[in-house]
């Protein structure tokens, strides 16, 4: 009965609180994505660092996204009892500390181990986040800051990667690992002081079952599907994009070819417009058009002229953003409504976003081996194809919340 109430009486737009979690939870979601994907443009100076292999490089990164995956299953039950909003300071915090120590990592091992503990460290903040928005944000502007909080990722994601490729050429890796975990320490600062504390949390025992619970929904797997294939085309193209741009006839330098991380601010873009969207027509309108942008993207990148491959990518990541947006936020929403954790639920979701952006990101390699472009172009189309049925379905599933 009270959560009922609580969601009818939470933060609206232009209250302060709801200004103060907005601007936290955004800071949150740039921390959490810069940190995470920090060591992607220093691979070639790792390799020179610690005389590792290019593939023994990537483990930075993987290792990273790996504890991130497994901690998240940990998190999002772990949070039903112990609390949201200590457990998301203490994430990005922890996550910063880790980031900052990596920098002065004497060995490459050391290096490895310090990026694990730190995707283990950040998963306390994604894997409750849409929960925490779900029990403090009014329902009719909860798609809303969803979709501000994704915007964070967004600009998290591309901030990541061109600040660490422009501070490794002033100093090398070390100081651009020692910069972005600054940005992470700073982001950390903006949380611990704006974000509010719970109001209408109330905590619950550990429901082991509640795992069988969130996957015997059809409605929250459709989304747990949609999660997986949609990131999986995503990283895929962008996997791909770094082979194409560098090769002939464009020839672009590896600072040149990152530059097309700056699409990612039309993610930000795609993703708050989409939550406002979702909010006034419902998220079973809006994630299938997201999917429909995503495959005009895609489809706009077999052009040969650079400047229309940039647009492709651009409008392929407004509409990815815009499909995760409005999905993400979806999940905790009806995990509530069918009386499961919406901790453990939102867990299960970016489970399957990392496990499908390992798998099908990975895939773009051999994709690119066997066709170039135009492998690389089918498989994310295909993938973003299945996101769409997946979206269409859940058009036939039974709604239990205001969807």
């Amino acid at each position: 009965m009270h959560q009922s109430v609580a969601r009818q009486t939470g933060y609206l737009p232009g209250d302060p609180e709801y200004r103060k979690l907005s601007v936290a939870l955004f800071a949150a979601g740039l921390a959490t994505f810069a940190l995470l994907y920090s060591t992607q443009p220093l691979l070639p100076q790792l390799v020179d660092a610690f005389h590792v292999s290019p593939s023994q490089s990537a483990f930075s990164v993987s290792f990273a996204t790996f504890g991130l995956g497994l901690a998240l299953l940990i998190a999002g039950p772990a949070s039903e009892a112990l609390g949201r909003t200590n457990l998301m300071r203490w994430s990005v915090a922890a996550t910063s500390v880790f980031a900052l120590l990596s920098a002065f990592a004497p060995t490459w091992h050391l290096l490895l181990a310090l990026r694990g503990l730190q995707g283990i460290a950040m998963a306390g903040l994604p894997a409750v986040a849409m929960a925490y928005l779900r029990e403090e944000v009014h329902q009719d502007s909860h798609a809303r800051a969803s979709g501000l909080y994704i915007a964070g990722t967004a600009v998290g994601g591309m901030a990541g990667r061109l600040i660490a490729g422009g501070l490794s050429d002033l100093g090398g890796w070390r100081f651009a690992t020692a910069g972005i975990a600054a940005v992470g320490v700073l982001c950390a600062a903006v949380v611990w002081l704006l974000l509010p504390a719970s109001k209408n949390f109330h905590p619950s025992a550990a429901r082991p079952h509640d795992l069988f619970r969130v996957l015997r929904d059809p409605a929250l797997l459709a989304l747990y599907g949609i999660a997986a294939t949609a990131v999986g085309a995503f990283v895929a193209v962008y996997n791909g994009a770094v082979f194409r741009l560098s090769g002939s006839p464009y020839e672009l330098s590896a600072g040149a070819a990152g530059l097309v991380f700056c699409v990612y601010l039309l993610g930000s873009a795609g993703s708050a417009t989409a939550g406002t969207l979702a909010d006034r027509y419902g998220r079973r309108a809006v994630v299938p058009v997201g999917c429909l942008i995503t495959l005009a993207g895609v489809a706009i990148t077999l052009a040969a002229p650079l400047p229309l491959i940039v647009l492709g990518l651009a409008v392929m990541t407004a509409g990815f953003f815009a499909v995760h947006g409005v999905a993400s936020g979806w999940v905790p929403a009806r995990a509530h409504a069918s009386g499961v954790g919406t901790g453990q639920a939102s867990s299960m979701y970016l489970f399957a976003f990392y496990l499908g952006s390992s798998v099908f990101g990975g895939l773009a390699g051999t994709a690119w081996s066997r066709a170039e472009w135009t492998g690389v172009a089918a498989e994310a189309g295909a993938l973003f194809l299945v996101t769409l049925v997946l979206a269409l379905l859940l058009k036939n599933v039974p709604s239990r919340v205001q969807n």
